[in-house]
Parts: C-alpha cells; sequence; structure tokens
C-alpha cells in the first residue's frame, strides 16, 4: 500500500510532466526534467509509472477524470472556486494544445472521451433545465468539445488577433471565455434567416 507521502510525489510528479509537456511536448521532455521539477529522482518517475510513455498515458487518463467532473452540477454561485479552476488550469490548456497537434491515437482516444463526457455533462444540464435540448445530443456534445479546443490547438492565431501573448494565462482565457459564453447563451443571429435558409438546403438535398 503507498503511503501518504508516496503518493503526493506521484501527484508531483504528474503536475511536473502536465507542465513540461504542455510548454515543450513530449519529444522534448526527459524523465529527468520532469524529475527535477517534481523534487524527486528519476527513478522514482519510473518506479511510478514504468516510463515516460508511460507518465503521459497517466496525464491523458488525469485529464479525462478532471473533465469527467464528480457528477454534480456546477456551483455557479462559488466564483472564487471558478476562479481558482481556471487559474489551475492553465498547465492543462497547455497540454491539450500540444496533445491534439498529434493525430495519434492516444489523442482520438482523448477527444473521444471528452466529447462523451461533454454529451453527459449537457444531458444533465437539459434535465435540470439549464442546458436547451437537442435534436442531435451527440453532434452537439462533439461540436461543444471542437469549440472548446479551437483556441489551444489555434493558440498562435487567436493570440495575434486577439492581442494576447499567452491565451493559456488566466487573463486571456477570463476574455475569450467572456466572448464565447456569450455566444453560447445569446447566440450570433438575431433572427431565423440563416437557419432558414440551411434547412431549406437541406430539405432539397434529401
Amino acid at each position: 500500500m503507498r503511503s501518504d507521502s508516496d503518493l503526493t510525489a506521484r501527484a508531483r510528479i504528474r503536475d511536473a510532466a502536465l507542465d513540461l509537456f504542455g510548454r515543450e511536448g513530449v519529444n522534448r521532455v526527459s524523465v529527468r526534467a520532469i524529475a527535477a521539477q517534481a523534487g524527486v529522482s528519476p527513478a522514482l518517475v519510473l518506479h511510478h509509472f514504468g516510463s515516460k510513455d508511460g507518465l503521459r498515458k497517466a496525464c491523458d487518463a488525469y485529464l479525462v477524470e478532471m473533465l469527467r467532473g464528480d457528477g454534480t452540477s456546477p456551483d455557479l454561485d462559488d466564483t472564487s472556486r471558478i476562479g481558482s479552476m481556471i487559474e489551475d488550469a492553465t498547465p492543462i490548456r497547455r497540454y491539450l494544445a500540444r496533445a491534439f497537434l498529434d493525430e495519434s491515437p492516444d489523442a482520438a482516444a482523448l477527444f473521444d472521451s471528452m466529447v462523451a463526457g461533454s454529451e453527459r455533462w449537457l444531458e444533465q444540464g437539459v434535465a435540470e433545465g439549464w442546458v436547451r435540448p437537442a435534436a442531435d445530443p451527440h453532434a452537439r456534445a462533439a461540436i461543444y468539445v471542437g469549440w472548446l479546443l479551437t483556441p489551444v490547438v489555434l493558440h498562435a492565431h487567436l493570440a495575434r488577433a486577439l492581442g494576447e501573448d499567452d491565451l493559456a494565462e488566466t487573463g486571456a482565457t477570463l476574455r475569450f471565455s467572456g466572448t464565447a459564453l456569450e455566444m453560447l447563451t445569446q447566440g450570433v443571429f438575431a433572427d431565423e434567416r440563416v437557419r432558414s435558409a440551411y434547412e431549406k438546403v437541406r430539405n432539397e438535398r434529401s
């Protein structure tokens, strides 16, 4: 059985890997560098995770678990906790940016897990009344995840367009998240003309 200090060391190693993998990419980071940032020996990294690839898989699993949450609805009144979560997620955003530039089976599995988790979360919101029902819940979840990942995958272009140095930083995240939430909550189009045109085209080709 692992001791509490052993578990703490494992978490420090994982967090160091998330940070370094996100900043530099998996291929450019050594086990020795991760160990140094975590304040442990390289041997302890290998003891916990077996290899650098095992550590990367553990980072993916941790990320999926974070995104899945504990099954409870967000407490939107607890703004202090929400702010802390946004700040704490800076390494996660960098890690995601790197992960999805790699079209590997692992990146595909991570994306699929995010879609599945988002679909459950959105359907829970429908049941509780704070999310509108969708004609195609799975497609909505997939597109929603795609929107969430746009800032991390197109980081350099969005940062340039918005005049920000690093979109992963808290201030920049709050800026583009505010605009995204405005679009999701209030919508973009003021009437039904665009949707009506789409429906007409779809009906003509069905």
